[in-house]
């Protein structure tokens, strides 16, 4: 039972396709905006608890600031506001009142609000009150939140006008220890990518011309998808004194002078979500790493006679206890049973859109022969019939090997698919006037990464719109060889990654 549309016919339409028949999320009557609906959710919550983990592990604290930022705190920052100006929601009235028999806003602001695009000017605002002196340092925030922009092309969890996000901020003493605090971000987002959602990925610093507005780096995470294009999953930036100057975070030193602090801001998104779905679906639909999935077993009770319901209930309320005991990746299993009036057959198909790592199928024969059949997600069409034992005692495994087989399979579509190969001008264009298409596992596609030289010019940006690709980093592990720049021919020793992007 494929999808309606394959990864091979039309790519973005299948990926509404596998968002819809997930049942992840839908676009809302608000325009441009989505609504996440409760597995795409559960998964969200999933990423989110993982990462907070981490956060707390980095001996980062959560905090919540206001969503209405005053326009002025904006004006601060001539380069953070130019970066973000296109994409600004602002309020500027307080309510509505009758005019002429319709609702018209009344009630105009004396300063304008813009409704939370990023938090770096609100809480350097509160670091300026909190920080006096360096044994006030460091200040390590976590936000978790929703932010607008004002996307003009959405698309389901990749760019909605609003959309969930984490967001760190911290202030330190020195650059050195902010741009420690910056990489070691940078690694969470890494170990998020790649041992939560088993989506590998490539780390290194933005061109720049293309960093973070008010940033001196921005550092970043880039996935490959399916069609061979880039997602960027995470971001993580050195801001140096620019925002402490302008908020005037200063404090007082072990000099006894004053110095202004250097911060760091770094925030991944529900967009993440799309990354898996584009990483690790199939023409059947979605496929959840278990490390993310709400649910990561389901029992499917197949009662056919009312007289059946209660020892096949019976039996698998005991199964579903002991499962809750096994500790896949150090945690609890996360177990559903489906109880819903409907064909188990039906049900199936339903989890099989959904991407459930593990469904089990359990009727009257099973529970006398003290057994189930188990259908992984990896290998939809085999069944295999096992005893309940068996079952409880191999399921950790099976989840374990299932989310390292996810991650394998993306490394290997990945490594195939990075050309290094391509030395020339000419020879770089021809390979991007190739279409984007769905890579098949295990095989090279017509067009995906390319890692190559680069002369460093900010100038070669127009070149890159001309081709509509981009330079995703400069990746950490530069070769230091020599070579021409793809671009321009000119002599280069940067290796950058080429690539389209979403």
């Amino acid at each position: 039972m494929t999808l309606k549309t394959k990864r091979i016919e039309n790519y973005p339409a299948w990926y509404q396709c596998v968002v819809a028949e997930a049942d992840m999320a839908e676009n809302s009557v608000s325009p441009g905006c989505m609504v996440i609906k409760p597995w795409g959710y559960g998964i969200w919550e999933r990423i989110r608890d993982l990462m907070d983990v981490e956060f707390r592990e980095t001996d980062h604290e959560n905090a919540y600031f206001p969503m209405f930022i005053p326009i002025s705190f904006f004006r601060k920052e001539a380069e953070h506001v130019e970066g973000f100006a296109k994409e600004m929601a602002v309020v500027t009235h307080s309510k509505l009142a009758q005019v002429d028999g319709t609702l018209q806003p009344a009630g105009e602001l004396e300063e304008p609000l813009i409704v939370r695009p990023t938090s770096e000017t609100i809480i350097a605002d509160s670091f300026s009150k909190w920080v006096k002196s360096y044994r006030d340092l460091p200040v390590l925030i976590n936000q978790w939140a929703n932010v607008v922009r004002w996307e003009m092309r959405p698309r389901l969890f990749l760019r909605t006008r609003e959309f969930l996000w984490q967001e760190g901020h911290t202030a330190h003493s020195s650059a050195k220890e902010a741009e420690e605090e910056t990489k070691r971000m940078l690694e969470v987002y890494r170990k998020t990518s790649e041992e939560f959602l088993a989506m590998p990925v490539i780390q290194g610093v933005k061109p720049e011309y293309d960093k973070f507005p008010g940033a001196v780096d921005t550092y970043c995470i880039e996935a490959m998808m399916q069609d061979g294009k880039a997602l960027q999953a995470g971001t993580s930036h050195f801001l140096g004194q620019n925002f402490a100057k302008s908020a005037n975070i200063s404090f007082i030193n072990k000099e006894n002078k004053p110095e202004f602090a250097y911060t760091t801001s770094w925030g991944v998104s529900t967009r993440l979500i799309g990354g898996v779905i584009m990483t690790h679906a199939d023409d059947e639909g979605m496929v959840v790493p278990p490390r993310i999935a709400p649910y990561q077993v389901i029992l499917v009770p197949v009662i056919k006679k009312a007289e059946d319901e209660e020892k096949v209930m019976a039996y698998i309320n005991e199964m579903a206890i002991e499962l809750k005991k096994q500790m896949p990746f150090g945690e609890k299993i996360r177990v559903k049973i489906d109880k819903r009036n409907k064909q188990s057959v039906d049900k199936f198909w339903e989890w099989t859109r959904k991407g459930a790592p593990i469904v089990c199928e359990i009727g009257p024969r099973d529970v006398e022969n003290g057994g189930l059949m188990v259908k992984e997600r990896l290998t939809i069409g085999e069944k295999e019939i096992i005893s309940k034992e068996e079952f409880i005692n191999s399921v950790a495994k099976r989840l374990e090997k299932i989310q390292q087989e996810l991650f394998n399979r993306a490394k290997k579509r990945m490594d195939l698919n990075i050309r290094e190969d391509i030395k020339t001008p000419e020879e770089f264009k021809a390979y991007f006037s190739n279409q984007n298409e769905w890579i098949e596992d295990g095989k090279q596609g017509k067009v995906a990464f390319v890692r190559g030289k680069w002369n460093g010019k900010a100038e070669t940006e127009e070149i890159l719109k001309e081709m509509k690709i981009t330079i995703r980093c400069l990746p950490f592990d530069q070769s230091g060889t020599k070579g021409k720049c793809l671009l321009t021919g000119e002599d280069a020793t940067l290796d950058v990654i080429y690539a389209r992007s979403y």
